[in-house]
C-alpha cells in the first residue's frame, strides 16, 4: 500500500496541475507505489513561511484520522476530520480556489491517506480526480470546502452531519445554491430531524432544491445576514499567530453570526414539502414499512 512520504519540508508548498499530473501513475492509483518525494518537491513552489503554512499540524492532523478510523468504514473519517482540517488549515477563499495547494496536500503531504480513503474496493484502484481535481471531488479539497460553506458561524456541528451523509458531499457540495448559508443549513437540519436518511435521499433532495432555485431566489424569501469579512480575517490571524488546534473536541471555527434563524426554518419547511413530493427510489417501500410498524 502507498506509504507516508519519507521526506517532509517544514512548510506547506504548492504544485501545479501539470507538475501534479507528471506523479498521478498508474502505480499510486492502485495503491502499489509511492510518490517519489524529493522530485516532487523539486516541482513544487514553497509558499511564504510562518505558522499558518506549517506542514506538521496538517501531518499529524491526518495521521490522526487514519489511526482512529483504522478499523471502520474510511467514508466515516469525512464528519471527523474536515472540521478539523479547516480549523488548523486556515484560509480565505481565494487561496482555497488555487488547486495548487490541494495538489501538494493529496501528493506531497498524504497519498497514503488519499489512497486509504479512496480506494475502490471494485475497481481496486483510486479516481485520479481525488488527487488532482474539482474542489467537489479532489480529497482534501471536498473536506475544507464542506466544512467552509456548511458551517453555522463559528458552529462546526452541522459540518459534521453533512459529512455524514456521502451524497452531501458527492451531489449537494456542488450545487451552486449552497453558497447560500440559510440553505446549506435548511439541508443540514433536514438530516438532523430524520426526514431525509439515506444517500439517495440526499441525492433527490439536493435536485430538486437545485431545480426549484432557478425560479425561485432563496436569498429573497429567506435572506441571510451580511458576511462578516473581519471575522473571518481573525480567525485566520490567529493561524498566523501559531494558534493550536486540539483534535478531540470539536472546533470553533470564524466568530461571524450565524445564519437568520427565521430564514433556516423557512427553508427548511419548504425543502420538506420539495422533498416530499421527489422522487427517491425505494422511499415509498420505506414508508409503508414505517406505517406497518
Amino acid at each position: 500500500m502507498t506509504e507516508k512520504p519519507e521526506h517532509l519540508p517544514e512548510y506547506l508548498a504548492q504544485l501545479a496541475d501539470e507538475n501534479a499530473a507528471r506523479f498521478i501513475t498508474d502505480g499510486l492509483l492502485s495503491g502499489k507505489d509511492n510518490v517519489p518525494a524529493i522530485a516532487l518537491h523539486q516541482a513544487a513552489e514553497p509558499l511564504p513561511e510562518s505558522p499558518r503554512t506549517r506542514l506538521r499540524a496538517i501531518r499529524d492532523l491526518i495521521d490522526d484520522a487514519m489511526y482512529t478510523y483504522q478499523d471502520d468504514r474510511p467514508t466515516q473519517v469525512d464528519a471527523w476530520l474536515a472540521p478539523r482540517l479547516h480549523a488548523i488549515l486556515r484560509l480565505t477563499r481565494a487561496e482555497a480556489a488555487d488547486p495548487a495547494l490541494w495538489n501538494y496536500l493529496a501528493l506531497g503531504v498524504a497519498p497514503d491517506f488519499v489512497v486509504w480513503r479512496h480506494l475502490s474496493e471494485s475497481k481496486k484502484t483510486v479516481n485520479a480526480r481525488y488527487f488532482k481535481g474539482p474542489y467537489h471531488k479532489q480529497a482534501f479539497a471536498r473536506l475544507w470546502w464542506s466544512a467552509e460553506l456548511f458551517r453555522n458561524g463559528p458552529d462546526y456541528e452541522p459540518v459534521v452531519i453533512a459529512c455524514g451523509n456521502q451524497d452531501m458531499l458527492n451531489t449537494v457540495l456542488r450545487l451552486d445554491v449552497i453558497d447560500h448559508r440559510p440553505t446549506a443549513q435548511a439541508l443540514v437540519r433536514l438530516l438532523k430531524r430524520d426526514v431525509v436518511r439515506t444517500g439517495r435521499d440526499a441525492n433527490a433532495l439536493g435536485k430538486a432544491v437545485n431545480t426549484a432555485g432557478a425560479t425561485l431566489m432563496y436569498d429573497v424569501i429567506a435572506p441571510d445576514t451580511e458576511r462578516d469579512a473581519g471575522a473571518v480575517q481573525r480567525w485566520i490571524d490567529e493561524g498566523e499567530a501559531g494558534l493550536s488546534v486540539h483534535h478531540r473536541p470539536l472546533p470553533v471555527g470564524p466568530a461571524e453570526e450565524p445564519a437568520p434563524e427565521e430564514s433556516v426554518e423557512r427553508l427548511t419547511d419548504h425543502f420538506a414539502e420539495l422533498f416530499a413530493d421527489a422522487p427517491v427510489r425505494g422511499k415509498e417501500e420505506r414508508e409503508e414499512t414505517s406505517e406497518e410498524g
